[in-house]
């Protein structure tokens, strides 16, 4: 029997912000699945509260 993780692809130039379409930075994955993507200013002020939430953050 064999497991298969999958994962993430690493972040590009072409990946952009979701609050401001800067250049991403950080993937967070949420527990429900979802993933958001952040620059390095709004990964700062949004980590707090996605750590709350159990996402996991990738940068």
């Amino acid at each position: 029997m064999t497991t298969t993780t999958l994962t993430r692809p690493e972040l590009t130039a072409a990946d952009r912000c979701d609050r401001c379409g800067a250049a991403a930075q950080m993937r967070a994955v949420l527990p429900s699945g979802g993933e958001l993507l952040f620059c390095g200013h709004h990964g700062r002020e949004y980590e707090a509260k996605l750590k709350e939430l159990d996402a996991d953050i990738q940068r």
